[in-house]
């Protein structure tokens, strides 16, 4: 086996050089979306999620940096050039010209997406996979989620409760979208992720995986419910089976179809007079109450 040749230390002066391309106007969502979709790319900002990336499966291409952070991050800088990968420098001064915003630490790194995995093979994956502590596996499915931080602190939750898998509908956000990634801290950069299409129907592939639908809901509505039993946290936890979780956006929820495609309804208590929680802390409330953490 060669050794990799270390990756290049460049200082960059001209914000127009078409090295760091990848990086321009990262505050620019349509852009940024149909680049990175040609390029095939993941932008990671942030010095915890670089290094999240640099222990995942993805491959690096470059990484960027203020001229502070060549010493203060240089345990990144070194490790993204021992991998043959380039380090770009930037002036403090001139980073928020090439990214389009007050960058936070000044490190971001640009890495290659990797190709869409299916279904069928992540939930056989999740279903193999125990929760925190030894519990049931469990996994995620979204539908309609499109804010990247609620995204992101989804697959943070996630992670932290030991899920084997967040999946989603046709019209939810790209995880891997740089804000997703940030609030994840990175994990979204591990934690399998796969889209469920057609929507509500490919939900059967959930149950064939061996997973009990759950719809999460503040009420009941049996108009809209169907045949689907209504259950508690504490009693569907005491079951122990393999449970997915659904999760609608906030304000319209799941849709009918959804919550009619469930096996079961299950609500996060809550006090009087409070309507409902945000999604992402209504999953880390569910998932830390089915895992066996």
């Amino acid at each position: 086996m060669h050794a990799v040749a270390p990756g290049p230390l460049v200082a960059v002066d001209g914000l127009d050089d078409p090295r760091v391309a990848d990086y321009r106007d990262l505050n620019d969502p349509a852009y940024r979306r149909r680049l990175e979709a040609e390029q095939a790319i993941v932008v990671v900002e942030g010095r915890v999620a670089v290094r999240q990336l640099l222990d995942s499966a993805l491959a690096i291409r470059s990484l960027l940096v203020d001229d502070h952070q060549v010493e203060l991050a240089g345990d990144l800088v070194g490790d993204v050039r021992d991998r043959g990968a380039p380090v770009y420098v930037v002036p403090r001064g001139r980073m928020a010209g090439l990214v389009g915003f007050n960058l936070h630490r000044g490190v971001v790194a640009v890495a290659t997406r990797a190709p869409a995995a299916s279904a069928d093979s992540v939930l056989a994956t999740a279903a193999a996979t125990p929760s925190a502590g030894g519990g049931p596996p469990l996994v995620v499915v979204l539908e309609g989620l499109n804010d990247p931080e609620n995204i992101g602190a989804v697959f943070r939750n996630a992670a932290a409760f030991g899920a084997g898998a967040v999946l989603g509908d046709p019209t939810c956000g790209d995880p891997l979208y740089r804000r997703a990634v940030r609030v994840s801290v990175g994990h979204a950069l591990h934690l399998p992720w796969a889209r469920l299409d057609p929507w509500p129907g490919a939900l059967a592939e959930v149950r064939a995986a061996g997973f009990l639908l759950c719809a999460l809901a503040p009420r009941p509505d049996p108009a809209t419910d169907g045949g689907a039993e209504r259950v508690t946290l504490p009693a569907l936890a005491a079951r122990r089976v393999p449970v997915a979780l659904l999760l609608g956006a906030e304000g319209p929820g799941l849709s009918t179809a959804a919550r009619r495609s469930a096996d079961a309804v299950v609500a996060v208590p809550m006090a009087p007079g409070v309507d409902s929680l945000n999604v992402a802390t209504t999953a880390a409330v569910a998932l830390a109450r089915l895992s066996g953490g």
